[in-house]
């Protein structure tokens, strides 16, 4: 990997797959088994300036489970950017703090520009409707592990991608991550106007694999491996979209009956969170709570491990985890959730 992980762009098939080996090693340590201190003494700063809980907490617990401490900033009111502050003078001013920085920005661009102020590593948490490469990674990690159990092969799956496909973030770097490996297909379902970009589409059918565009989730999807689901990033909205995608019909919602009807047994159900669980939401229903088709809180397990494999390259301390382990000394329940099977 390079000193940074800004996009998905920066990384070839080769360092994704380092990136999987190395987070399987973490999995002992990411599931409270055995603890490793081989970044004691080292500083993550999180610099939040949009709102999170999974990545801000998760990229905090990873760096903290190899051992380092975590410097939190959350939002523009208590940060020097209220007053005018360059994020360049920001980036070389933490810089001088934090061994390795994690930044959320609500504009497209931001983490990049400031990571050109820096050689400390920057990790993009995400910047406005651009990128979300540790989602990705982790995304591609669940799917791994989920084809695994059931016998599944990556080459020539077939990908529903459904929701709010212009903003959200994570689907484009997810479908950019997955354009690395063999064909496979992709179906894009939308509501009009939240369409996948098409520079992203040209690129991933430039590398030879099929996108399909569709208006509807009405249709047979049995074939389909992985349905993901994405939140309508109604943040990102203007005044005018708001009124026009005030009442969002419910076809584009994923629940029980869809995936029953339309799907498989062995379907997996994506989505990178948070959802919109309020009744009437156009969003992933909580109807599948308990299905052992819902991957998501599969997935959200699985960010600890990949985010410690990215922290582990990205500080070059990845060779040294397997030799400074010991078992843990605290309580460690079996199972997580209560709808989860041990661990």
């Amino acid at each position: 990997m390079r000193s940074h992980l800004l996009s998905i762009d920066s990384l070839s098939r080769a360092h994704v797959d380092h990136l999987m080996r190395v987070a399987a090693r973490m999995e002992p340590i990411a599931q409270r088994r055995q603890v490793t201190r081989v970044l004691e003494g080292a500083v993550l700063g999180n610099l939040f300036f949009e709102a999170s809980t999974r990545t801000r907490v998760s990229f905090n617990a990873a760096f903290c489970r190899l051992g380092g401490s975590v410097c939190d900033t959350t939002g523009f009111t208590f940060s020097s950017m209220a007053k005018g502050e360059s994020l360049y003078d920001t980036s070389r001013v933490l810089s001088g703090y934090c061994d390795a920085i994690v930044m959320r920005h609500p504009d497209q661009g931001s983490v990049a520009e400031f990571a050109e102020a820096t050689h400390v590593p920057v990790i993009n948490g995400g910047d406005g409707p651009g990128e979300h490469p540790s989602q990705a990674l982790l995304d591609f990690y669940t799917i791994d592990k989920e084809f695994t159990r059931l016998g599944k092969r990556l080459a020539g799956a077939h990908v529903l991608l459904t929701g709010d496909l212009k903003y959200g973030r994570t689907v484009h770097s997810l479908i950019k991550l997955l354009s690395l490996y063999d064909p496979m297909r992709f179906t894009l379902v939308s509501p009009p106007g939240l369409e996948m970009p098409s520079r992203v589409i040209d690129r991933v059918e430039s590398l030879g694999h099929r996108v399909e565009q569709r208006e509807s989730l009405a249709g047979d999807f049995s074939d389909v491996d992985v349905v993901y689901t994405t939140r309508i990033q109604r943040e990102r909205f203007t005044e005018e979209m708001n009124e026009n995608f005030g009442a969002l019909s419910r076809d584009f919602s994923v629940d029980r009956s869809f995936i029953d009807d339309h799907c498989s047994d062995s379907t997996i159900v994506m989505h990178p969170l948070p959802r919109d669980s309020r009744p009437g939401a156009n969003d992933l229903d909580v109807d599948l709570n308990g299905d052992p088709r819902l991957a998501i809180f599969r997935q959200t397990d699985n960010g600890i491990p990949v985010r410690m494999a990215i922290f582990a390259t990205l500080l070059e301390v990845d060779d040294l985890v397997e030799k400074d382990l010991r078992p843990v000394r605290w309580f460690v329940p079996a199972r997580l959730g209560v709808d989860d099977p041990a661990f």
